[in-house]
């Protein structure tokens, strides 16, 4: 009975995910795309959370992109409040499609799954057949735990617990909460509840709370995937927290009408056991939604008095690309790019300086600030290029002309710095990881190389900015530094490893650390020769 059971719970969780990968791999970027142009206000962002969830079945999923989106400043903790209600209420199609009875038809849909993914090349049809498997996998692996749950009948112990949960809801709560805490899927909880309550195992009293306890148990997802991301992340966790468990309190104390209103409704309607607690659950997440929604701007309140700190988020938004400006004045179009270029070398300059910490203090908020960063930068670099792109086809002046392509290859250049950051924290992880040890000097000098680096971006930076030939010298003169610095450093390595003061691992890090440093050195020597050559 038990190892039917966690199997067919092994084969729901699988299939559940992989049907949800195959989906968001068939809408590709364009999901976080939705959540961010389309949550505008709360009601908005209700929507958007409801439509993203279907979409990749997994309220976790949308939960987790809302949370890193909020991290990063592309959303505003109001808004990713509407997108958290939203997914709550998308997640309930999880469980109408569990209460349609496919059993029979899984067997050929998993084949025809089977078929598309190995043997069609075409990614787009490979995802199809990602989707068809996983969700013909549902249905089996509800019928394995079915059929393990059939035992239960006769066992006294579980007869005992569903009396208990009848008799104290609260009991109900808590065996819901841990049970999806434990499974990290609510739709798992939520598809053995079906099970459960179709073989007549639980009667419809003892299993709404377990399917309010559910609802506490999924916001796991969302706390995880903001432990060590920034205040406002972490604020967004603490809603889906509360805007869960204050429903599951209203819905307890009112538990008497709410259990005879779903018995009025699916006697009305001839529901079938497993949709009547799809309907129970769609029901709930609906009510409390509508209840809830008027408080969005106490909970956005409450919660930044309960977390305190400032909000350290990182703009990937453009601030200064105005597309009016393009027709009306090139020139200031021109001069409005380069705002934002700088912005994305001032983010170039952050993401070393991170880097550098990291190598020091082994703090891994350091990696997430530089993912961050670098995801940023990359967003900058298509925007900005974009923005050039459209302002290319205007009538530039000669000198407009020249900053123009400076200011392509600017950017390609810093969007290369973000790269080197990138490599660096890799590098510097995989020290960590494999236990490699650096010696005292060595550590010395990786600094030393890390400072120098640093101070020449951030000179290349500001020449950019204030078009000044002398802070574009000083790059240059920098760079040799760099350059000199490198040779040496391989030098004296070569002569700690000769020595055993450091191991064969260790070289390969430092003389990869310090390669990228150099590489970082060009790049700003690039921005610097572009200052000099349209001043």
């Amino acid at each position: 009975m038990i190892f039917q059971f966690l199997g067919g719970l092994g084969l729901f969780l699988f299939a559940i995910k992989f049907m949800g990968d195959g989906l968001q791999k068939a809408a590709g970027d364009r999901l976080r795309d939705i959540l961010d142009k389309f949550t505008t206000n709360p009601l908005m962002g209700v929507l958007v959370g409801i439509i993203v969830t279907v979409l990749i079945q997994s309220s976790s999923g949308t939960t987790v992109i809302t949370v890193g989106l909020v991290s990063a400043g592309f959303m505003k903790l109001r808004q990713a409040i509407g997108v958290i209600m939203g997914a709550n209420i998308g997640t309930t199609v999880t469980a109408f499609i569990i209460g349609i009875d496919v059993g029979d038809y899984a067997y050929p849909i998993m084949a025809l799954g089977a078929i598309l993914l190995f043997f069609f090349k075409k990614s787009s049809i490979q995802n199809i057949g990602q989707v068809l498997f996983g969700f013909s996998g549902l249905f089996i692996g509800l019928e394995l735990m079915s059929g393990g749950m059939k035992p239960l009948r006769e066992w006294q112990p579980f007869l005992d617990l569903t009396v208990s949960m009848s008799d104290t809801p609260i009991l109900g709560v808590i065996v819901g909460t841990v049970f999806t805490l434990i499974v990290q899927s609510s739709s798992a909880t939520v598809g053995i509840l079906q099970g459960l309550y179709a073989e007549g195992l639980v009667p419809l009293e003892g299993a709404l709370p377990v399917l309010f306890g559910d609802n506490i148990g999924t916001t796991i997802t969302a706390i995880l995937a903001a432990l060590g991301a920034s205040v406002a992340a972490r604020r967004a966790a603490a809603t889906h927290v509360l805007f869960n468990v204050v429903g599951t309190m209203i819905f307890v104390l009112l538990l008497g009408p709410f259990t005879a209103y779903m018995q009025w409704v699916t006697g009305v309607l001839g529901l079938e056991e497993k949709m009547q607690i799809a309907f129970a659950h769609g029901t709930f997440n609906v009510v409390n939604t509508l209840i809830q929604l008027p408080l969005i701007g106490f909970w956005a309140w409450l919660v930044t008095r309960l977390i305190p700190g400032e909000e350290t988020t990182i703009e990937y938004k453009p601030k200064y690309l105005d597309y009016s400006l393009i027709t009306q004045s090139p020139s200031i179009a021109i001069g409005q790019a380069k705002q934002e270029i700088v912005r994305m070398g001032e983010y170039s300059v952050h993401g070393l300086q991170e880097a550098m910490q990291y190598l020091n203090t082994q703090d891994n908020k350091h990696v997430n600030t530089t993912a961050q960063l670098e995801e940023a930068i990359n967003s900058l670099d298509q925007k900005s290029t974009d923005y050039l792109v459209s302002l290319s086809k205007q009538s530039l002046s000669e000198q407009d002309s020249k900053v123009h392509h400076a200011l392509l290859e600017n950017i390609r250049d810093i969007e290369r710095i973000g790269d080197h950051f990138e490599n660096l924290i890799e590098l510097i992880e995989y020290k960590e990881n494999n236990r490699v040890k650096l010696s005292a000097d060595a550590m010395e000098e990786l600094n030393e190389m890390f400072e120098l680096t640093v101070e020449t971006v951030s000179l290349a930076i500001r020449s950019l900015d204030q078009r000044d030939v002398k802070f574009a010298e000083e790059v240059m003169a920098n760079e040799d530094k760099i350059d000199e610095m490198e040779r040496k450093l391989r030098k004296r390595h070569i002569l700690r490893l000769n020595e055993g003061v450091c191991s064969g691992s260790a070289g390969i890090v430092f003389a990869d650390i310090i390669s990228n440093l150099e590489r970082v050195g060009d790049h700003a020597v690039n921005i610097a020769q572009t200052v000099i050559e349209t001043k």
